[in-house]
């Protein structure tokens, strides 16, 4: 892989810096809340603080994998916060969100990987916030469907898994996780009669033959959202960026992945999962 692949003018992020963007910075900051928007470094920050929209990331700021691809802090977690699903859900009420996104790094150390404090944040939210939609972007659960189920049973419109990247790569760019169990985490959430959602990088090496398997993997489990993204090296400890993938061929993929059924699928080359994720409701 090559270290240097220079980087396309399509790839400019635009900043924020108007009253709704500081006062989304501000509510998440005053709660000591962790966003994945920080964490992750997502080019679509000022986009979306300046809407007011926010992807939450609860059960801490330091996961217990150490992903290839990503940038969140990795290492031995703190204990879990009680009062972070209370300081989500009124977060969320003082930002008047009517779709709301969580997300969470993983918890191996946990008995229950984080499941059960995954319900008690939705139930906090519902109850908060009865009007306000809620999208949940989870982890594996190592492949344990009850805890899956736990997730289900707290009532969230969305769950959303990511598979990340095509079958060949994903061992290179994930610790853990595994295709195969990933797929079985979706097919567990579009069983239980939720909208199973999935999302994906491209840029490593995969080819378009590698895509379209995933598509076909992925509607054949019951997913029915797809996002499609460009991989953007976080730092110079993650992998390297194999190429940049045109406008184009992000519209290609669009088009290839409705025709196979998806209902809906957002494809371009700053998307990323929770982007404009209260369409997909």
């Amino acid at each position: 892989m090559g270290e240097h692949v220079r980087k396309p003018d399509w790839l400019k992020i635009r900043l924020g810096g108007n009253e709704r963007f500081a006062e989304t910075r501000r509510i998440v900051e005053s709660r000591c809340l962790h966003t994945i928007c920080v964490s992750g470094k997502c080019p679509n920050q000022g986009e979306c603080w300046s809407r007011g929209t926010a992807t939450f990331m609860i059960g801490g700021e330091i996961c217990t994998r150490s992903c290839r691809f990503c940038n969140t802090l990795t290492g031995k977690p703190l204990p879990l916060d009680p009062d972070e699903p209370e300081n989500v859900a009124e977060s969320i009420r003082l930002m008047g969100l009517r779709h709301a996104v969580i997300t969470s790094v993983d918890r191996d150390d946990l008995p229950d990987l984080g499941a059960a404090h995954w319900a008690r944040t939705i139930r906090a939210i519902k109850e908060r916030n009865p009007r306000t939609t809620v999208e949940v972007l989870i982890p594996d659960f190592q492949g344990r469907l009850e805890l899956v189920d736990a997730v289900v049973d707290a009532g969230p419109e969305i769950i959303s898994h990511n598979m990340e990247t095509v079958r060949r790569v994903s061992p290179s760019v994930r610790s853990a996780a595994r295709y195969e169990v990933s797929l079985s985490v979706l097919r567990r959430v579009a069983e239980r009669g939720v909208v199973a959602k999935t999302g994906i990088m491209v840029g490593l090496g995969e080819t378009e033959a590698e895509v379209l398997e995933l598509m076909d993997d992925t509607r054949a489990v019951g997913v029915s959202v797809l996002t499609i993204g460009q991989y953007l090296r976080p730092s110079r400890k993650n992998i390297p960026v194999v190429e940049y993938v045109t406008p184009e061929r992000f519209e290609a993929y669009k088009r290839m992945a409705l025709a196979k059924g998806f209902r809906h699928v957002e494809s371009a080359p700053l998307v990323r999962s929770s982007y404009h994720a209260e369409k997909h409701v």
